[in-house]
């Protein structure tokens, strides 16, 4: 179906800036990079522009939807799953503001992909389009990429005041109190509106702030999404599924000594390590429902990883699907990712939504793609900048994890951490 062609990169970094600059012509983009994170990822980067064929849908039946376009292609399809897909599991419905009107579920097959691994540059095209492989890879050689513009002042606005968020952090503490949950993933966002900003340059700016494993840009049609998620939703190979949440944050230091008294600090923090443990199990809950009975694993538990702005608490789960399970079957019964809900799902999905002031959107949702045989990988979508061209709307959205433990103050200042590197890079 597809013509593959290899060409040898002599400085993959400069290919990669290329590359992504080459791309931006097109109104389909999807860009992946590992950041070499590759020791777990399957590619350096990878690149897909132009739909052959797409399937953009509201919640109802997504996933029917989903499941039949991917068995109908047997293709390469990239795209998204945004949070708001719970209510195509359950019975859910949002009311928040929403400023950005990103479609709830889009995937589109590319005429064109190129995938980047040692030192190599591998061209999978369409046969429509295979004739173009050659100019394309000359064209790209050939860029002069862009610096980085200056930047000019934007002003965020938080759609919660400091004392509302205060509050609301205590209404969730009431709920735990009661009962009602163990857990939840609280958010707020950052928004400006009437103001255009440069994707790309936005997008390269934070990618060399934060630099990490699930970096992607996506740009479908007057929608983008400016990724530097550094978590791992879930990912198939053959009939292993991998998931990897992330719960447990502290900020870096650039004292040595003190950054490392903060990542011990982090490693045996109870608050942290309950956060951890407690979405751990619920992710064993969500895999035991498409596994072989006895497969599901915690391959790591609260494994600390260090990154450019942040250190984490990262838990491995995996597990063996059966033979009768699809892949879309996976996605369905796992999303949204329990790291970003709570425990019990249900019920945390609920309290988010009366709590909560804005749509989620594709914030906490995902961004990846299906191989023709099946086989996915999908991050989790945060630490990202979402922007929708034709209203001039950035948002930012932030968050992190209530327990009866939570002090209110660290939670708020938790949040401006983890915003912090996305105002950083908004360029206009």
């Amino acid at each position: 179906m597809r013509t593959v062609k290899t060409f040898i990169l002599e400085n993959v970094l400069e290919f990669k800036q290329r590359l992504l600059q080459w791309s931006q012509s097109y109104e389909e983009i999807i860009w992946l990079d590992s950041n070499t994170y590759n020791n777990q990822i399957e590619y350096e980067a990878i690149l897909a522009v132009e739909a052959f064929t797409a399937l953009k849908t509201d919640a109802k039946q997504a996933f029917d939807k989903l499941e039949e376009y991917q068995i109908t292609t047997q293709d390469y399809l990239f795209g998204y799953l945004s949070y708001d897909l719970k209510e195509a599991t359950e019975n859910l419905t949002s009311k928040n503001f929403d400023g950005l009107h990103f479609p709830d579920l889009y995937f589109f097959q590319p005429k064109k992909i190129i995938k980047v691994k040692d030192n190599r540059a591998e061209f999978l095209y369409l046969k429509m389009v295979d004739d173009e492989i050659e100019e394309d890879y000359n064209s790209i050689k050939a860029l002069i990429t862009r610096s980085t513009i200056s930047k000019e002042t934007t002003i965020f606005t938080p759609r919660i005041s400091k004392e509302n968020y205060l509050e609301k952090v205590g209404k969730m503490k009431d709920h735990i109190q009661r009962g009602d949950i163990y857990e939840a993933n609280f958010c707020q966002e950052f928004y400006i509106e009437n103001q255009e900003i440069d994707p790309l340059q936005s997008y390269l700016e934070l990618n060399e702030i934060s630099s990490p494993p699930f970096a992607a840009f996506l740009r479908l049609e007057e929608h983008y999404a400016l990724s530097a998620s550094p978590e791992r939703y879930i990912k198939k190979k053959e009939r292993k599924i991998i998931s990897q949440p992330i719960k447990g944050t502290a900020k870096r230091l650039n004292n040595p000594d003190e950054d490392e008294t903060l990542k011990t600090n982090l490693r045996i923090d109870p608050k942290e390590i309950a956060e951890n443990v407690m979405i751990v199990d619920l992710v064993r809950n969500d895999l035991s429902k498409t596994a072989f009975r006895g497969s599901v694993n915690v391959d790591e538990l609260c494994k600390l990883y260090t990154f450019k702005q942040v250190h984490q608490l990262i838990s491995t789960v995996s597990s063996q699907i059966r033979e009768d399970v699809t892949p879309v079957e996976v996605l369905k019964t796992t999303f949204p990712m329990g790291s970003m809900t709570g425990a019990p799902k249900v019920s945390a999905m609920k309290i988010i939504e009366e709590l909560e002031e804005t749509k989620r959107g594709l914030y906490s949702g995902s961004i990846g793609y299906f191989t023709p045989g099946g086989d996915f990988d999908f991050n989790v979508v945060i630490r990202s900048i979402l922007y929708n061209d034709h209203q001039k709307y950035t948002s930012c959205s932030v968050g992190s994890a209530i327990t009866i433990q939570s002090i209110p103050e660290n939670e708020y200042e938790e949040c401006l951490v983890k915003v912090k590197a996305l105002k950083e890079a908004i360029r206009v």
